[in-house]
């Protein structure tokens, strides 16, 4: 099994690799990319103060000689050549073909020293192309600074300006430094801020795992408790929510392993309790009949054999409940009519009305067809009827309704007993819950009905549920759509 790293570890990796990832573009940009941005925004300068020039040109009208007045041209020139350190030279040539230069001349511009075919072919070049620009880079300067890898690139660009009769030839020069020596700077710069980045990362590891891994690693610890349903939080862990969110679920989850464990026991006490007696019958019956010959009486085998059912019962819903819960049980769906089923499983309880005192008023519809496992839901009516009939009370009445409504037909199941608690009634419904911990069960049911009905009912996707007042007795109910009818 692959060993997982541990958070404080993992978040120093991350750092890590971000500061390597940083250093990593720092150099990228300063050895490879910064002399082709530097180079690019030198094109940039030189293209937009051609652009100025052209505005300037356009604003003083130079197609006419009385009109053009070319100081503001000057100040153009001059900024631009000042703050960007390029020079600019511009030839107005005539209808006849005669150029001459405008502006006042800069003898110290590269421009004013070019020979004249280099003008000449560099123009040509201009006026060849679509949009009437021409641009030079020159890497064989012969300006040498600091030795054979300083040497300055020239960059030129031409622009053709026509306009009336005139056309003017536009020239900006600049120079690019060369960056040998600043990149020398900035590689050793890069030493001092390696060291800054690593110190950082040293730094933010040690405050994230304070804050974030130890407070985690310490839940952990107290998690461990958990299975004994104990979780004791810790306050210095709540730095963030997630933290404290955790902390909150885990208490809520040793409240309810506690109160399950209990159940649990409660459950095997009560299951244990229905187990003996009929076992304790079974037996004591059996022997008396082996001692006592005489003994061997209809009315005795008959309780043998009761008791056997009632334990054969015990155990069969023990087992449902189990497979149910471990989505082990398929429903076998079919459409059948509710209401018949429901007159089926009810006459088995006339033997309640006939022996002991019952009352069973029926209050049924008519055909009412809906799609389900027709055995399970035969179950869920008899689990409701077995409930009804233990927790009747002393009225010994119950109800059993039918109702169409919406589209839905819903069986109610309504006796007039103790009824339940407010408290009690989420509940109820849970396979280790019991009411009333001192309550003897009567000889029908197992004490498991309700979390069988239960899951049962959400395996149909059907909607249940019940309504309860304490010494006012229980409806329990469920619903079902209508397939026709």
């Amino acid at each position: 099994m692959k060993k997982i790293t541990s958070l404080k570890w993992k978040i120093g990796r991350y750092l890590l690799t971000f500061g390597v990832l940083v250093i990593g573009m720092i150099f990228l940009f300063q050895n490879i990319l910064l002399k082709p941005m530097y180079e690019n925004n030198r094109i940039k300068e030189v293209k937009s103060i051609s652009d100025s020039i052209v505005r300037e040109l356009v604003e003083e009208d130079f197609d006419d000689e009385d009109d053009f007045d070319d100081d503001d041209l000057e100040e153009v020139i001059y900024n631009s050549q000042n703050e960007s350190g390029t020079c600019v030279r511009i030839w107005l040539a005539e209808s006849s073909g005669k150029m001459t230069t405008t502006v006042n001349p800069n003898m110290g511009c590269f421009l004013y020293r070019m020979k004249p075919e280099e003008i000449t072919s560099m123009t040509a070049s201009a006026l060849a192309s679509d949009d009437g620009t021409y641009l030079v880079k020159d890497e064989t300067s012969p300006t040498v600074i600091g030795g054979p890898d300083d040497q300055i690139k020239k960059i030129i660009y031409t622009r053709i300006m026509t306009t009336g009769t005139k056309n003017a030839v536009i020239m900006v020069y600049t120079g690019i430094s060369p960056l040998d020596s600043a990149t020398r700077t900035l590689g050793e710069q890069m030493w001092i801020i390696s060291l800054f980045l690593a110190f950082a990362v040293i730094l933010l590891t040690f405050l994230m795992n304070r804050q974030i891994a130890k407070p985690l690693s310490v839940i952990n610890e107290n998690a461990k408790k958990l299975p004994a349903g104990e979780y004791r939080v810790d306050e210095k862990t709540n730095r963030y929510r997630e933290a404290q969110e955790l902390n909150e679920t885990l208490s809520a989850a040793a409240v309810d392993i506690s109160k399950a464990d209990q159940a649990k026991r409660d459950l095997i006490a009560n299951v244990s309790h229905d187990l003996r007696t009929p076992l304790t019958m079974i037996s004591g019956y059996g022997e008396m009949m082996i001692d006592l010959p005489e003994e061997k009486t209809d009315e005795n085998i008959r309780v043998i054999v009761d008791e056997s059912k009632r334990l054969n019962m015990l155990v069969n819903d023990l087992l449902d409940l189990s497979k149910l819960q471990e989505n082990q049980i398929v429903l076998k769906k079919t459409e059948f009519d509710l209401t018949a089923l429901l007159t089926s499983q009810l006459r088995k309880y006339d033997v309640y009305t006939m022996q002991d005192g019952f009352t069973i008023e029926e209050d049924l519809c008519g055909e009412a067809v809906i799609e389900a496992d027709m055995r399970r839901i035969g179950q869920v009516i008899n689990n409701f009827m077995t409930n009804a009939v233990n927790y009747s009370g002393s009225s010994k009445r119950i109800i059993v309704r039918e109702k169409i409504n919406n589209g839905k037909v819903r069986v109610e199941v309504q006796d007039f007993g103790e009824g339940i608690d407010e408290k009690d009634i989420e509940m109820i419904w849970d396979r280790y819950y019991k009411i009333d911990k001192t309550h003897v069960r009567s000889s029908s049911g197992s004490g498991l009905g309700l979390a069988i009905v239960r899951e049962i009912l959400e395996l149909h996707d059907a909607e249940y549920g019940v309504i309860s007042k304490k010494e006012a007795g229980s409806t329990f109910w469920f619903a079902f759509p209508l397939k026709k009818g």
